[in-house]
């Protein structure tokens, strides 16, 4: 699948120097001149892993690791943390995107409005085009005509086609798409979904209802059940993970707008509390600026 090109990891490192500050600088710094962990002095770097979006629980578990044992002075806790995240993120599971070459991929794209699911979806679409695979979409938030009309203006940027129904029932978009994709020999199905919190109800009804028209007519098909998250939200994104949870079997994350955030610490919360991997990220602007999320590349980026 898509490579996570080596030659741009000074640049990535740059996107996410923010995170790395917050995460791991700031902890770090404020342990560097002690010789033991005082109360005092744990309690303060516990605070500094919550205020970097590390989650309440996960944050104390890494600060009551310290209480009361000797091997790890405040001189490894930069080693510590990089042992421990890695850890984290090989437990939630492989960060590879499912792709089979010998069937039709589907991706079932969920997450609230304005996470930027709709621009994912374009700049994904653009990567497996570029990979010279037949794509389509499914205009599945159908009773929202700005989400259709801007997937619309992505699918033409991206040179994908697209099934779109204005108000119509989003599991018969979905159905249809189905239906055309393995008429028409398509590669990968990307299915939008809404993401109107505000009837979450009907939101998790409806999620279902995709869900399962999916399961029916191409349950061999699915290869992600994807979450999009932005990184700017930070905790909040953990509290969206465990709705959508609820209603649809994740698989993954992508995480958008990692790039100049200082939240992106939601890797390791939804890692962690989830056991759900990141696979993609967003790292700009441009349709390029979608990447394959590599484990190896964002510790040694958070650390170096």
């Amino acid at each position: 699948m898509f490579k996570f090109f080596s030659e741009s990891f000074d640049n990535f490192k740059k996107k996410i120097s923010n995170t790395a500050s917050t995460l791991v600088g700031n902890v770090v710094e404020s342990v560097s001149e002690e010789e033991e962990f005082s109360e005092f002095v744990l309690d303060d770097m516990e605070d500094l892993l919550i205020g970097a979006d590390l989650g309440v629980n996960y944050a104390a578990e890494l600060v009551d690791n310290l209480r009361n044992q000797d091997k790890i002075k405040p001189s490894d806790v930069k080693n510590y943390l990089k042992n421990e995240f890695e850890k984290v993120l090989s437990n939630a599971g492989s960060n590879e995107l499912g792709y089979d070459n010998n069937g039709l991929n589907i991706y079932f794209i969920t997450g609230v409005n304005g996470v930027g699911k709709t621009t994912l979806i374009g700049k994904l679409a653009y990567k497996f085009k570029n990979e010279g695979k037949k794509v389509l979409i499914a205009a599945g938030d159908t009773f929202r005509a700005a989400a259709e009309e801007q997937l619309d203006i992505w699918s033409k940027r991206a040179g994908a086609d697209i099934v779109r129904r204005d108000k119509a029932d989003p599991a018969s978009v979905v159905y249809e798409a189905i239906q055309k994709a393995k008429n028409e020999n398509y590669d990968v199905i990307l299915v939008d979904t809404a993401g109107r919190l505000q009837n979450k109800y009907n939101l998790m009804e409806e999620l279902k209802k995709i869900k399962s028209v999916i399961d029916k007519n191409a349950p061999e098909s699915l290869r992600e059940c994807m979450l999009v998250l932005d990184a700017n939200t930070g905790q909040n994104g953990l509290q969206q993970a465990k709705v959508f949870a609820e209603a649809v079997n994740l698989t993954s994350v992508a995480l958008t707008k990692l790039d100049g955030s200082a939240k992106g610490a939601i890797v390791l919360a939804v890692a962690k509390e989830m056991k759900l991997p990141v696979k993609l990220v967003g790292v700009g602007e441009k349709m390029e600026d979608l990447r394959n999320f590599n484990s190896d590349e964002f510790i040694q980026a958070l650390f170096e």
